[in-house]
C-alpha cells in the first residue's frame, strides 16, 4: 500500500489520540485541583457540600466513544453525595482533602511530564 501524498491545503496533524487524551487528562486534573482547593477554602463553612471532579470516568467514556467525544469532553465539579455529613452540615474533611490534593498533584505532575516527553520526541523527530 503506497503512502498518500500530503495535501498542502490540509494542516498536518502531529498529535495522536494519546497526546490529546494526555492534554484532556491534564485539564481534568487541573479542574479537580480547583475543586479540592474550593473544598479546603470552605472547610469551616457550615452546610458547605464537598465537590469533586471525576475526570477519569469522563475520559474513559470519551475514549470508548471515539470520534470527537474526546475533544468534546468537559470537566465540571459535582457534589459528592457519598461524603460524611458533620454536625454543622458540612461534608468537608480537611484530612481527606489534603490527601486528595497531594494525590491529584502528583498525578498532574506525571501527566505533564509524560506529555512533555512525547512532545520532545516529536520535536526531535522533526529535527528541532
Amino acid at each position: 500500500m503506497a503512502a498518500r501524498p500530503l495535501d498542502p491545503s490540509r494542516p498536518v496533524e502531529i498529535y495522536d489520540t494519546t497526546q490529546s487524551a494526555l492534554e484532556k487528562a491534564i485539564m481534568g486534573a487541573a479542574a479537580r485541583q480547583q475543586a479540592i482547593a474550593q473544598n479546603l477554602a470552605n472547610v469551616d463553612t457550615p452546610g458547605y457540600q464537598r465537590v469533586d471532579v471525576d475526570f477519569h470516568s469522563t475520559l474513559r467514556a470519551a475514549m470508548a466513544a471515539g470520534g470527537s467525544a474526546l475533544q468534546d469532553a468537559t470537566f465540571s465539579p459535582q457534589r459528592d453525595a457519598s461524603a460524611t455529613v458533620r454536625a454543622d452540615g458540612s461534608t468537608v474533611d480537611a484530612d481527606v482533602e489534603a490527601a486528595a490534593q497531594a494525590r491529584n498533584g502528583l498525578e498532574y505532575e506525571t501527566l505533564v511530564q509524560v506529555s512533555k516527553a512525547r512532545i520532545d520526541i516529536i520535536e526531535a523527530a522533526m529535527g528541532r
